[in-house]
């Protein structure tokens, strides 16, 4: 089950980053904007799980991108959290009926913000939004932050948790070191791939006791990949 994607349409730039950051941190894709325009036409490559959208931007207003967001057979479902300093209640209403879903004034609190982003997805594609990951016997409950293999309570670090959690969110697919150190470390974050090699190594150490096998396939000048069926 891949993460949810989420498109974050904010021209400030300090809270773009604190938004793609926190969302990040909840296992979600995260691409951003901070132009209307350019926002529409990312929509029009690529439908996210959920837009994030400001209410005032260059190049088109994140009002008559709603409406069009909504005028579109593409995204006409697709669930929109407007972003705004507008707090009277005519500015709400005028809102969410343009076709916002939900509707957030600043200042917000992030854990607020992010408690509605998980109960929207919930709602709108409840299938993206797992409380529990597994494959073969190895299973994780991401709102406990606890890991099992079979009967094997683990105990993970922050970093081999998030690594675990990128795997099982897409078993049997093969990741790059790139690819993984965008997924699991971040976009704004320099690290060596030979760290993910470090990372993985520990999570091997930790997930496979005495004749267990081992579900981390190292796949020869491509990257890695978290076997689908394996035996248990």
């Amino acid at each position: 089950m891949a993460a949810p994607n989420i498109l974050v349409v904010e021209d400030e730039e300090s809270l773009s980053l604190l938004l793609r950051y926190n969302l990040e941190s909840e296992g979600y894709h995260v691409d951003v904007s901070d132009r209307g325009d350019e926002a529409e036409l990312k929509l029009r490559e690529n439908v996210p799980d959920l837009l994030l959208l400001d209410w005032m931007l260059p190049g088109l207003s994140g009002i008559e991108l709603c409406r069009r967001v909504r005028a579109r057979d593409e995204t006409r479902n697709l669930p929109v959290i407007m972003l705004t300093a507008r707090g009277e209640e005519t500015e709400r209403i005028r809102g969410l009926s343009t076709g916002a879903d939900d509707y957030v004034v600043k200042p917000f609190s992030v854990p607020e913000l992010m408690a509605r982003v998980k109960a929207m997805l919930r709602r709108a594609k409840p299938q993206v939004v797992s409380r529990l990951l597994q494959a073969g016997d190895l299973e994780m409950d991401r709102e406990t932050h606890r890991v099992h293999r079979a009967t094997r309570e683990i105990h993970l670090g922050p970093t081999e948790f998030k690594l675990l959690e990128f795997f099982l969110q897409s078993p049997g697919r093969v990741f790059s070191r790139e690819q993984l150190l965008d997924g699991v470390w971040g976009h704004d974050v320099y690290v060596d791939e030979r760290t993910v090699d470090v990372h993985v190594g520990r999570l091997r150490k930790a997930i496979n006791k005495g004749r267990a096998t081992d579900p981390i396939r190292t796949v020869r000048g491509a990257g890695y990949s978290l076997d689908d069926q394996f035996p248990v």
